[in-house]
């Protein structure tokens, strides 16, 4: 909720290139962003089809880190949320990523960048990533939005709010986001569906100083709403 993914776009926006976008999940593989061989293609075209199929090269796809790598001109290339893959991702793509090319053993060839793409890559910190890769790294934290700065960002999603709802909004994210004991803070964007949902159930602001309405948007754990109830009852709403 602090922007990580937004700042690959305003990079690329800035330096007038164009992005590409590898979202990792805990699934992916570091040789998928390279290729896919399409074998299963292949044994179609080889049965059914007209296509030559001998030339291998026709059945090579290439991934995001492969289209960054081969691209003619210079591009931003953003991993996003690269602690989400398995332990040894990292560590599977130091190569490539120290030395901007890879083998592709199907055609025995060697793929070399034509231009470095500007390599951005988003963590949330859920787990350690190997030393070995962090060297290779310049380390940029992006701390959580202040609450000016905050205010900003909700009048750019939503330009016709109320103030007085803006205001007694803020007052109950930040205040929750001090609980302590949360398992989850809420983040920017819950914050920004909260406050669609407040709009739609035609909330009255005064009403956010006394409850928290939708409390289900900004809270995701059963834990987490015990705790702020908790809370509550000795400290109060704010």
């Amino acid at each position: 909720g602090t922007g990580k993914t937004m700042l690959a776009a305003s990079i690329a926006a800035a330096l007038n290139m164009e992005l590409i976008t590898w979202n990792i999940k805990s699934t992916t593989k570091a040789r998928e962003g390279l290729y896919v061989y399409d074998t299963v293609q292949r044994l179609y075209d080889s049965q059914f089809g007209d296509r030559d199929v001998a030339d291998i090269r026709r059945y090579i796809k290439l991934g995001q880190l492969g289209r960054a790598l081969t691209s003619p001109r210079r591009v931003v290339l953003l991993i996003d949320e690269i602690d989400k893959a398995d332990p040894e991702f990292p560590n599977d793509l130091l190569w490539e990523l120290d030395q901007m090319s890879f083998f592709i053993p199907e055609t025995h060839e060697t793929i070399t960048a034509v231009e470095r793409p500007v390599t951005v890559i988003t963590s949330n910190a859920e787990k350690e990533l190997p030393d070995a890769f962090l060297r290779r790294c310049i380390f940029h934290y992006i701390a959580f939005p202040d609450r000016e700065t905050m205010e900003q960002i909700v009048k750019v999603h939503h330009p016709h709010l109320e103030a007085a709802l803006l205001g007694q909004c803020l007052d109950a994210f930040y205040w929750l986001r001090d609980v302590p004991g949360l398992l989850k803070k809420p983040t920017t964007s819950e914050l920004l569906d909260w406050i669609q949902a407040l709009v739609l159930g035609g909330i009255d602001p005064g009403v956010i100083t006394r409850e928290l309405p939708f409390a289900g948007i900004l809270l995701k754990r059963k834990r987490d709403h015990d705790t702020v109830a908790r809370y509550a009852r000795v400290h109060g709403l704010r």
